[in-house]
């Protein structure tokens, strides 16, 4: 079953752009607030608009995915987005990543690799 791999890579690293994307958004809006005003800054910043385009094309990805694939298989693999997270924070974000959450991200992706055998 190691089908399910690039499938799962790519809907994670759409996950992780949407996720990019919502980041950005937000450190450009308002406050946040349930006022008129927070939600126009939102709705007409086009980093949220990026992400909800990410995000239904992974939904549309992991919709074929569940057709295709066992739900026991499949849905293990949504946690190479934290592998691609992790990426993403310290290449964009410019974070720091210790020792520990290496260890995890490693743990993750061997996890992912047994799943999929």
């Amino acid at each position: 079953m190691w089908k399910i791999i690039p499938y799962a890579v790519l809907q994670s690293l759409l996950l992780v752009g949407g996720q990019v994307f919502l980041k950005f958004a937000m450190m450009r809006t308002l406050p946040f607030a349930w006022t008129k005003t927070f939600w126009v800054s939102l709705l007409t910043n086009w980093h949220f608009a990026a992400c909800g385009l990410f995000f239904g094309a992974a939904s549309l990805l992991w919709m074929y995915i569940v057709k295709v694939f066992p739900f026991s298989m499949a849905y293990p693999m949504v946690s190479l987005s934290y592998v691609f997270g992790m990426f993403a924070a310290i290449l964009i974000f410019h974070e720091e990543v210790s020792v520990m959450k290496w260890v995890g991200v490693g743990c993750i992706m061997l996890g992912c690799l047994l799943i999929a055998k």
